[in-house]
């Protein structure tokens, strides 16, 4: 762990992910209700995970899908309730952000139905060419459209 902030630590330490906290938090999101236990190990074992964690307890995850050098996914981004609106969330993105292997990423996308305000702090933006995406849902993907 490094601290980012005076008693905040970061880490991309899979060990030291609170599986049991980030699953619960995504299994009562909007974009994760259906996800099993087991889908959200795999989605994390095939994921650079990163957490914020204070008196090391985890307050705030994400993970990432990359190829290293041109494209990366930023997933599954949340601070627990009790630490919203103390800038954690920022402060989660920018050491992603600046993580070494991450750093020279050509194209960074996400998925958010209301976060736009935070993403655009770092330059997220609409798509310019959305006529360009193209995307395959299976049956359980199609139903949380």
């Amino acid at each position: 762990m490094t601290e980012i902030a005076k008693g905040v630590y970061f880490s991309s330490d899979y060990t030291q992910m609170n599986f049991d906290l980030i699953y619960d938090v995504i299994k009562n999101s909007y974009w994760g209700k259906s996800r099993t236990k087991q889908q959200q190990l795999l989605a994390m074992n095939s994921s650079i995970n990163f957490g914020l964690f204070i008196n090391k307890k985890q307050v705030a995850y994400t993970r990432v899908l990359t190829d290293y050098s041109f494209f990366a996914y930023l997933m599954d981004v949340f601070v627990v309730k009790n630490e919203q609106g103390k800038g954690y969330s920022k402060l989660l993105l920018q050491a992603v952000f600046q993580f070494p292997k991450l750093n020279n990423i050509d194209k960074w996308m996400l998925a958010t139905k209301d976060a736009h305000s935070l993403y655009n702090k770092f330059g997220f933006n609409t798509i310019e060419s959305p006529e360009k995406l193209m995307e395959k849902l299976n049956t359980k993907a199609k139903k949380h459209i």
